[in-house]
């Protein structure tokens, strides 16, 4: 039997929540929000940031080597798209719930393309040189004191680009997705799921290997440890958020369906006049089926 208990806060939210149904957008509508989305991080991806002047006194936090990157961005790609697409699909071959697959590669989509977009805009803005901004300024070694930079001017442009961390974010919103779809669907948080070493294991593996992505770019000096951290925080909190447009808390008991596969709660329990929501008669008619 379903714990209404556990579902609605209130008697009254039971009584009045309206079909969840109701606030489902169109495919269309998600689709087009999500190419505008692209279109956003594609178009601030190469803009120009805010140049941060650099004082003589904090020449140290930018004077380190640079080095290839530990996780190329190319693999850093493979790694965002594949790896939700395979948790989906891995589930669809398992339970042949389409509508739970569209509904979860909605929610990886948006969680992706708003974490890159919302990353370039704020490293637009705040414009932190990287750890390795002088060698790119100044590839000869020779730093001048108008800092009027002699290198590279795509390298110059990238390396006012440090804050926050696009490999940061990008692995904890992909990885940080797939963590909590699959902590949804082996009920990792609820009484179905407890005391399995295996789920959990899995699901902090998933955060492990987005936390080593982002400590990467500290070890290659692409990145400050706070433009990591921030990274990190921003992807998972905005993926978080976008996984709870979709699917329930994970210690619900339907944690494994999206919300649009579940029955309202009106279609499920007898209603009652407005004006008895509030009288005894009727809450203890209700408390007696849940």
């Amino acid at each position: 039997m379903i714990n209404f208990k556990e579902q609605c806060s209130e008697i009254k939210d039971c009584l009045t929540k309206p079909s969840l149904m109701e606030g489902h957008q169109p495919l269309a509508q998600e689709l087009v929000i999500r190419v505008i989305l692209f279109a956003v991080f594609y178009v601030t991806d190469d803009a120009v940031p805010y140049y941060r002047q650099i004082q003589k006194e904090e020449q140290w936090l930018y004077r380190f080597p640079m080095t290839p990157s530990i996780y190329p961005g190319n693999v850093l790609w493979v790694t965002v798209l594949t790896v939700p697409l395979t948790a989906v699909l891995t589930f669809y071959f398992l339970r042949r719930d389409r509508l739970d697959a569209r509904q979860a590669l909605l929610c990886a989509s948006l969680a992706i393309f708003l974490t890159g977009s919302v990353t370039n805009f704020i490293k637009l803005g705040v414009g932190r040189p990287r750890p390795d901004f002088l060698q790119r300024c100044f590839p000869d070694g020779k730093i001048q004191d108008d800092m009027n930079c002699t290198g590279n001017v795509k390298d110059v442009i990238q390396g006012y680009k440090s804050f926050p961390s696009g490999h940061s974010s990008f692995a904890f919103s992909s990885l940080g997705f797939v963590a909590l779809y699959i902590a949804g669907k082996l009920h990792i948080f609820n009484r179905n799921g407890h005391g399995n070493s295996l789920k959990i294991c899995l699901f902090v593996s998933l955060l492990v290997w987005a936390t080593l992505i982002a400590v990467s770019r500290t070890a290659d000096f692409h990145h400050h440890w706070q433009d990591v951290t921030v990274g990190s925080i921003l992807g998972m909190t905005l993926t978080y958020f976008c996984y709870r447009q979709y699917y329930p808390a994970l210690t619900r008991a339907v944690s494994h369906l999206p919300y649009i596969s579940l029955p309202s709660e009106r279609d499920l329990i007898p209603t009652f006049p407005a004006s008895a929501v509030n009288n005894s008669e009727a809450v203890n008619s209700l408390m007696k089926m849940v």
